[in-house]
This record gives C-alpha cells, structure tokens and sequence, in this order.
C-alpha cells in the first residue's frame, strides 16, 4: 500500500515538471541554443556600423586627372580699319509731291515722267485767259501812270504844276504798280513750277483735265546726290562721324562710295538706334531711290588679330569671346571686340598680345583649368598667318 502511493506522488511529480517545461516554449532540438551566436536575438545591423577603419580610402583610391592637351597659337598683330556694316536703303536726297493753288483746267503741260528739269522751269499751267487780260490791263495803267508822272515832273521843275498835283501822279505811279504786282501774283498761282533741280517721277494728272486747289499734279525727286539711310547701333555710335568715307554695295551688286553726311542725335525709342545717312554722287542718275543696299562705314583703324570663326565660344556671363592659356598654364578667357567679319575670319581686338589662343579644345576646358598647351601645327600657323596678311590688302 505505501508502494502504491509512492509511485503516486512520482507520477504526479513528473506530471507537473512537463507542465513547466511545456509552460517555457523551447520546442527546438536539444543542443539548437547552443549554437547560436551570442547576438542571434539582436537585430542585424548595416555596414555603416562597421569601424571606418575596415572601409578603402576612395579618395585617396583614384588618382588624379592630368591637364587636358590643347592646341594653341599666337597669331600676327596687324592694323585694320574698324567696318560697321548695317542694312539700309537709298532715297532721293529731295522729294516734292508738287499741288496746285487754285483750281482750274490743265492748259500746259510741258514735262513728261523721267524728264530732267531744273530751278523754275514751267511744270504745269492751269487755264488763264482772265487773269492773262487783267495783267495786261495793269502793265498798260502802269505804263500811262509813268507817262503822267514825267510830264508832271517837267512841268514842276518850271513852275507851271502845283506840287500837290506832282505827289498825286506819283501815287499814281504806285498804286499801278501794286495793281500790276497783285494781277500777276493771281496769273503765277495758275502754274506749278520746279523747285529745285531733279526728275519728274510721277504725273497723276493729263493735259485738258480739271484740277482741284491743293490737288496733286507731280512728284519731283533730286537723285544727285542720291542718299543711303541705315540704322546704327549705340554701341557703334562712337565710332562714326560726319565726313567718313563709306562704302555702298547695291543689291544689284553695284559698289560705290559715299560720304557721311548726318547722324541722328536722337535715337529711335523701339531700336535704340541712330539715323545714318550717307551722301552718294548719282550726276547721270544710274541709282535710284528705293534700292536696298548694304552700307559698310570705316572708322578708325584699330591693333587687332584675325582668326577663325571656330575659335570665338561663350563665356560663363554669356558673353562672346575667346579662351587663351595664361603663363601659369591655366585657362583664361577674353571678351572680343568684333573689328570686322571678312570672308577669310574674324578681325578681333581687346585680346592680349601675348595671348597663347586655343583654336582646338576650347569647348572642353573652361575658366581656370589646368591645362598643357601644344603649339598648332604649322599648317594652321601657315594658314592664319594668310587670312591675316590677305586681310589687310
């Protein structure tokens, strides 16, 4: 019987340890908590968390860049004369649109369209057959009252006329001549004359037709000296004045050469640009106004170099001009003074003499690169040392 209790109470012993044990979880396999690592229940973490230490040195890893090659020259310094080209047209140096006073029917006309004519030569003349009478008249009451004032005159210096008689014959005189004055003033306003030297370049009207007071009858131009107009920049202003020779080329390709004979003090409020005007010799009148023409106006000639078109870049403002390789081998840039575009290169000035200019690579390297400069090849030194000296010809 105390047996049978013992195993029991062993029973319920072992019964209870199960529970606890059971109560704890660990279901893993003997001997599976022993080989986990000390941290197995910590989160991982990065790599950042590792000592600087075990990370390369990157930086100290690559090496550095060696300067960029590029190809440099120092062209001949010459002097050339500073062109500003602009575009502009011709125009008569006068242009008069000629209108009757009064109003009448067209008795003469003289002149045809192209016709030469010069100061006062008869354009037109309205019918006057009234006006011709009352001049006649007039010249007749002047003539008599001429008449009447010599004889008065002789009879005064003999005592035989009051000299109140000898004052009315000469107002007489005067109020005829003012007469004649007034009839002829009325006959002049029926014919429209020239007013200075030039061509006839329009007649809207015909012989025989009837014309308003104030109508149009023709258009007069004077073609010598024929004049250019174009538009000059602010910037270019100073560069030009009065009496500067200036080359024209027509769009017909005719070349002549004028002289400056205006510039505006005023310029234009929506370009900003001053009136140039260019006086041109046209005696047979070979160049008519209206014509498009390319004016090209030389200033004072200026130290400059010429160079390819290739070498001008854009700054880091924006602004045009030319790299170069300074003493210390670094890369500097120049803003450009355009003297002239000519069909061999650019004409530039504001660039330094002694400027080592890179004519290829300039895109690749900006301001303050180190670079390693290489004289051009002497083909490219050949070939600017040849734009530049047919340039200046």
């Amino acid at each position: 019987m105390p047996k049978i209790r013992f195993h029991k109470l062993a029973a319920i012993a072992v019964l209870i340890g199960f529970a606890a044990w059971m109560g704890t979880g660990e279901f893993s396999s003997v001997g599976s908590a022993a080989d986990k690592p000390a941290d197995a229940g910590k989160p991982a973490q990065p790599d950042a968390a590792k000592p600087e230490a075990a990370k390369p040195n990157t930086a100290q890893a690559e090496p550095k860049a060696a300067p960029r090659t590029v190809a440099v020259v120092t062209p001949p310094r010459k002097t050339f004369a500073r062109a500003i080209r602009i575009s502009g047209l011709t125009e008569a140096d006068k242009r008069a649109v000629l209108a009757t006073r009064v109003a009448g029917v067209i008795e003469k006309l003289p002149v045809k369209q192209g016709d030469r004519v010069k100061t006062g030569d008869l354009v037109l003349m309205l019918a006057a057959e009234e006006k011709i009478s009352n001049v006649d008249n007039a010249k007749q009451l002047l003539a008599q009252r001429k008449a009447e004032l010599d004889a008065a005159e002789r009879l005064a210096k003999t005592g035989n006329l009051p000299k109140l008689q000898l004052d009315t014959a000469r107002s007489n005189l005067t109020l005829a001549q003012s007469q004649l004055d007034t009839a002829q003033a009325e006959l002049d306003r029926n014919e429209v004359k020239a007013p200075f030297d030039g061509v006839i370049d329009r007649i809207p009207v015909e012989l025989g037709s009837s014309v308003m007071q104030g109508g149009e009858v023709a258009t007069i131009l004077k073609l010598d000296p024929v004049i250019a107009r174009g538009e000059i920049s602010e910037r270019d202003l100073r560069y030009v004045k009065i009496g500067d020779k200036a080359d024209v080329r027509l769009v017909n390709d005719q070349k002549v050469t004028g002289t400056v004979r205006y510039i505006s003090r005023d310029a234009s409020a929506q370009t900003r640009t001053f009136r140039v005007e260019v006086a041109i010799p046209n005696a047979d009148g070979s160049i008519p106004a209206g014509m498009t023409a390319e004016i090209t106006l030389s200033a004072e000639p200026t130290n400059a170099v010429m160079l390819p078109r290739s070498v001008v870049t854009l700054g880091d403002k924006g602004d045009l001009g030319i790299r170069a390789v300074g003493k210390d081998d670094k890369v500097a840039f120049f803003p450009i003074d355009l003297v002239d575009d000519t069909p061999h290169g650019l004409v530039l000035g504001g660039i330094p003499e002694d400027a080592r200019i890179i004519v290829a690579g300039q895109e690749l390297v900006k301001e303050g690169d180190p670079v390693k400069p290489v004289e051009a090849d002497q083909a490219t030194i050949n070939k600017l040392i040849g734009e530049a000296t047919a340039g200046t010809q």
